[in-house]
């Protein structure tokens, strides 16, 4: 992800988008400003999975998302507070970086190729949990541990031999991985039907 271009505002008579070019790439601090507020998060998911779609159904959808409603249940204020913030601040910020191509007078966002090229993954820690970087360090240093006591001939890990450890080893690691792998595909924008961090609060 290198190299950027930031386009001037410009609302032309033939589309009035906010930008007139999208860059090719994103820079790494293109991606963190955009993915610093929720809301824009929100609105990539939806963008991502969805493709070309209307400020309306955008706006819906974020709102639902915000305040942990079905569509059909949000307010009149809940929807136009979203649509807005969308409209005049978080829609024409995504525009400039060139995650999206936002048409003010069609009202359509559609995401850029740049932002299609992108894996986003969102790690999302609740208080009951440990990072995935933690986890194996701690699965390391059990490993590390076993190997010791199988190196001294520790009882009662001297009981079984060493080739039934070393698959119970792989066994560890492997499953893990796996596991780890799930949790990935499922915290990536535009992966599901809501956003990662609905689903784990």
């Amino acid at each position: 992800m290198l190299g950027s271009a930031i386009s001037t505002e410009s609302d032309t008579v033939e589309s009035e988008t906010v930008s007139t070019e999208s860059p090719s790439a994103l820079s790494e601090e293109e991606v963190f400003e955009v993915l610093s507020h929720r809301r824009r998060r929100y609105a990539l998911h939806y963008l991502v999975e969805s493709g070309e779609t209307e400020l309306g159904d955008l706006a819906e959808h974020v709102a639902a998302w915000e305040n942990d409603k079905r569509i059909e249940d949000l307010s009149t204020g809940e929807r136009k507070r979203v649509y807005c913030a969308l409209q005049q601040s978080h829609l024409p910020k995504m525009d400039t970086a060139g995650v999206v191509e936002f048409d003010k007078r069609r009202g359509t966002i559609d995401p850029s190729d740049a932002v299609e090229d992108l894996d986003i993954y969102m790690d999302v820690v609740r208080g009951d949990e440990i990072p995935w970087s933690k986890y194996y360090v701690g699965l390391s240093a059990v490993a590390a541990a076993l190997v010791g006591a199988l190196w001294v001939g520790a009882y009662p890990f001297s009981l079984l031999s060493d080739t039934a450890w070393a698959a119970f080893l792989t066994t560890m690691f492997g499953v893990s991985a796996l596991v780890h792998h799930y949790h990935a595909r499922e915290m990536k924008l535009g992966a599901g039907e809501t956003p990662p961090e609905t689903d784990r609060e």
